[in-house]
């Protein structure tokens, strides 16, 4: 008897991850994956309501949310890292 691997889906089709800081956002748009799962949970927006608010398919932010899930950890280590980096260059440049 064979153990057969989960189908995996590869969701390249939607999501880029090698530009735009290598923080994973929808292909040919600058909208970060982690923006997409954010509003999602703190807005409770649901998929068409997302589509919306960002001008993206449902299948784009599916595959959005989708990702987000399958790299949640990684994903929330670069936005804890892109975040201190904004907060120093404002303490550096920003206005009081």
């Amino acid at each position: 008897m064979s153990i057969q691997n989960p189908m995996t889906i590869d969701l390249a089709k939607y999501i880029e991850s090698s530009t735009f800081g290598d923080r994973p956002h929808i292909r040919g748009r600058r909208i970060p994956v982690a923006t997409i799962a954010h509003s999602a949970s703190s807005q409770q927006w649901g998929v068409s309501e997302l589509a919306y608010q960002f001008s993206l398919s449902e299948a784009e932010v599916l595959a959005a949310l989708l990702y987000y899930e399958e790299h949640k950890v990684a994903i929330e280590a670069q936005e804890t890292r892109y975040q201190a980096e904004l907060d120093r260059m404002n303490g550096l440049y920003g206005k009081d």
